[in-house]
């Protein structure tokens, strides 16, 4: 068991598996896919080095799909996963020590049932808020159900908290190019320093950021000049707007692994060939955060704010 949160040997680029057991995102034309599918895209993520899998106990049926497939097509000890507790805030019951302790094993032992694991790699609290109750998650590590812990934020804003808390090794966070907080907070810096995993999660910002500008929805359309502005640096530096995103967040230091959800086995295959292009030049990272604004005090930034978004 590692004892070094690093050591588990995270992929760079992580299988983000929300659409495995929910239809996700905005740009998602696909639905959830078949179980065969699910097959497919894991075993070439696998086959090509993307380990690091991501799932939570709130995302449907992901955690059992994903576990069912690790164990068909033979690759369960070759992955690394991160999962999501229940959120405490669900509990119907009051919460006493005792109720909170249970609530936490309960999630922690239907997650490790329905992955077909002795233990988690990595267990985040799903709530920023939960925080507060990371003893439960210590005693679980303590007996070897969970191997590391940590939390995934709402908000890019919690983090100084986090990192100050005892027992977070990782905490999962949205960034790219458009949300870029915890870079100018100097939070990704302040996590590196202190040894905290990081997993990048919204690169494409739910699909806002590579979807064609005619399809964006009214609410959202103060984003349109922004990307056309991002389409322009892609456009002369001979790239695609996924492309650019993905390595954007790839090129960052601090950033351990950056999510990509998949619906189908062409897009595993375009985001492992990104990937494989390595770090965006210098230049073109500092002419991507030039023509980004604060966007900050807009809906932009906001995905669970956007009419019809999944709460």
């Amino acid at each position: 068991m590692a004892t070094n949160i690093f050591d588990l040997g995270f992929s760079r680029l992580a299988v983000g598996t929300v659409q495995f057991g929910l239809p996700y995102g905005i740009a998602n034309r696909v639905g959830q896919p078949s179980f065969e599918q699910v097959c497919a895209i894991l075993a070439y993520a696998v086959e090509h080095g993307a380990t690091t899998l991501d799932t939570a106990a709130g995302y449907g049926e992901s955690e059992a799909v994903l576990g069912r497939a690790l164990r068909v097509i033979g690759a369960l000890e070759q992955t690394t996963i991160v999962s999501k507790t229940r959120k405490a805030k669900h509990m119907e019951q009051e919460r006493s020590a005792q109720n909170i302790e249970r609530w936490f094993r309960d999630s922690v032992e239907s997650s490790l049932r329905n992955l077909g694991l002795d233990s988690l790699p990595v267990c985040l609290f799903h709530d920023p808020q939960d925080i507060d109750y990371i003893d439960a998650l210590l005693k679980l590590k303590e007996e070897g159900l969970v191997q590391h812990t940590g939390v995934s934020l709402g908000e890019p804003d919690q983090m100084p908290r986090m990192l100050s808390t005892p027992g977070v090794e990782a905490i999962q966070v949205s960034l790219n190019m458009l949300d870029r907080r915890i870079l100018e907070a100097g939070d990704l810096a302040r996590a590196a320093e202190l040894g905290v995993a990081v997993f990048v999660r919204s690169i494409y910002l739910q699909g806002l950021l590579v979807m064609p500008l005619e399809e964006i929805m009214p609410a959202l359309q103060q984003v349109i000049p922004v990307r056309r502005a991002l389409q322009r640096i892609a456009d002369r530096a001979g790239l695609t707007m996924p492309e650019m995103a993905l390595r954007y967040g790839l090129s960052l230091p601090g950033v351990t692994s950056v999510l990509t959800g998949v619906e189908t086995v062409e897009q595993i295959k375009v985001n492992v060939a990104i990937a494989g292009h390595g770090p965006l030049p210098a230049d073109i990272i500092e002419a991507i955060d030039e023509a980004v604004p604060d966007l900050s005090d807009t809906i932009i930034l906001y995905p669970w704010l956007w009419p019809g978004a999944m709460r």
